[in-house]
């Protein structure tokens, strides 16, 4: 491996993409070895758990090594890629699975030599927190030792029908995302043979060890469990949906979806809840949709009916500014904020991201359409970056594109309201003492009761709903 420590070679590190976040997924690649890569060119394409988002590497070269493949997932700080910036030939490698730190790591006398220092902000994994000597390496005893251990955990279990406890040794070797992964799993990491580098144990090793499970209680009881458990495949119900002989599908849940869960969870029990709904008359809006379309100034521009609900929000909520706000719990303060970044809740094939709009309380009308369609356009291309979606205020979902009428939106972290729209259809109504066809929506809000009061959120619900009745209200309320 001599060729990767040539002073002419650079190893590129994945990078810490959004604030705070300790692993990326590699998507693709958009170089190989022996191809000449330019400084700000995208290098790759990688998945957070907040946005999928590309990364340019930062100097002139040919391509010397890809050091993980497609679908990794990669620690922050760790070399994914080797560039010769002196533009030579690129050498023969190892494949792309063997990882940097195999090939370099120092002998154990050598590392505390050379420990190296800390470098600015580490990143913290939530339950962990950054220690004084979280940059210090422990000798490693290698794949035997750890292997050694593990069978006399697994020995153990067998013999005392897992009462009994393996011997007290040297801690497992894990990263700090692997020993969550196992605490999540109820995985004990003294039982889970390594097969990693240097007795490293490695997610799959920890997936291993839980798909195992099962398999005691199966040899415990071999002559009733065989024909038990292949009987339910031989005779399934007819309504049963079946994909290739298959009754399920796992997907891991992992990038946005997985940030979007525990978002959404901590969302909904750490603020109280509370959802008001209205239905409006919304005719007179979808017309002066229609006209805006052929407005000269709209040219170009994305115009449909979510441009004027979210500016009739944003004037009610300038009404109405106190449910512009968000909950300091440290200090025990609502924080009111004079400014609206107005979220745009947006469905990807990735999970659901919602991006939002700077600002958006000064905007004209113009500029509001055509930051929406930015918006919406970047987040279909997968492209919304992580900045897009922080500091929001508050958003609003568009259930109806979907067909629904309304809904109980749950908030988005942070934020004090969240608006759900739902479709506009033609309904019969009462107009002008009479029974007519109308376009017809429900508006559900949803707000932090912390921070809102009943009345408040009711004022800022019709509000909105009376401005997309009459937007001529859009000029008086202004």
């Amino acid at each position: 491996m001599t060729t990767m420590t040539e002073a002419s070679v650079r190893e590129f590190k994945m990078p810490d993409v959004g604030e705070g976040l300790t692993e990326a997924e590699i998507l693709k690649w958009y170089v190989q070895p022996g191809d000449t890569v330019t400084d700000g060119q995208a290098v790759c394409e990688v998945e957070t758990a907040k946005a999928a988002v590309e990364l340019p590497i930062p100097y002139d070269g040919v391509v010397r090594a890809l050091h993980f493949p497609e679908g990794t997932t990669v620690d922050v700080g760790t070399a994914i890629i080797a560039v010769d910036v002196a533009g030579g030939a690129p050498a023969e490698v190892p494949a792309a699975t063997e990882t940097p730190v195999a090939a370099e790591a120092p002998a154990p006398a050598e590392q505390t030599a050379q420990e190296p220092k800390p470098e600015g902000r580490q990143p913290v994994l939530v339950g962990y927190g950054v220690a004084t000597s979280s940059t210090k390496r422990r000798p490693r005893k290698g794949p035997e030792a750890a292997a050694t251990a593990a069978a006399a955990a697994v020995q153990a279990e067998l013999n005392g029908n897992g009462a009994a406890a393996p011997a007290a040794g040297p801690r497992p070797l894990a990263k700090p995302p692997v020993r969550k992964l196992a605490k999540d799993l109820g995985v004990d990491l003294a039982t889970v043979v390594p097969s990693g580098p240097d007795g490293i144990i490695t997610r799959e090793d920890v997936h291993a060890a839980v798909a195992a499970v099962p398999a005691p209680p199966q040899a415990a009881e071999p002559a009733p469990q065989a024909p038990v458990a292949a009987a339910p495949a031989q005779a399934a119900p007819a309504s049963t949906v079946t994909y290739d002989g298959a009754r399920e599908t796992r997907i891991p849940v992992k990038g946005v979806r997985k940030a979007t869960a525990a978002a959404m969870i901590g969302s909904a029990f750490t603020a109280p809840h509370v959802t008001e709904f209205v239905t409006v008359d919304v005719t007179r809006t979808m017309r002066l949709v229609e006209e805006l379309k052929q407005d000269k100034e709209f040219a170009g521009l994305r115009v449909n009916p979510l441009l004027l609900i979210a500016k009739a929000l944003l004037v009610a909520i300038k009404r109405n500014p106190e449910v512009n706000a968000s909950w300091d719990e440290a200090n025990q303060e609502i924080v009111q904020k004079h400014y609206v970044n107005l979220g745009i809740a947006a469905a990807t094939p990735r999970g659901l991201i919602v991006p939002n709009i700077k600002d958006a309380h000064a905007q004209t009308l113009p500029q509001l359409a055509e930051s929406l369609g930015e918006l919406v356009s970047t987040a279909r291309e997968g492209r919304t970056s992580p900045a897009a979606m922080q500091g929001g205020t508050v958003t609003i979902t568009n259930v109806g594109v979907f067909g629904v009428d309304t809904g109980t939106p749950i908030l988005n972290p942070g934020e004090s309201a969240i608006l759900a729209v739902g479709a506009i259809k033609l309904q019969p109504w009462v107009h002008k003492g009479k029974v007519k066809p109308r376009q017809v929506t429900t508006l559900a809000l949803s707000f932090d009761h912390r921070l809102v009061d009943g009345e408040l959120g009711s004022k800022v619900l019709a509000d909105t709903a009376a401005i997309l009745e009459q937007p001529k209200r859009l000029i008086s309320w202004a």
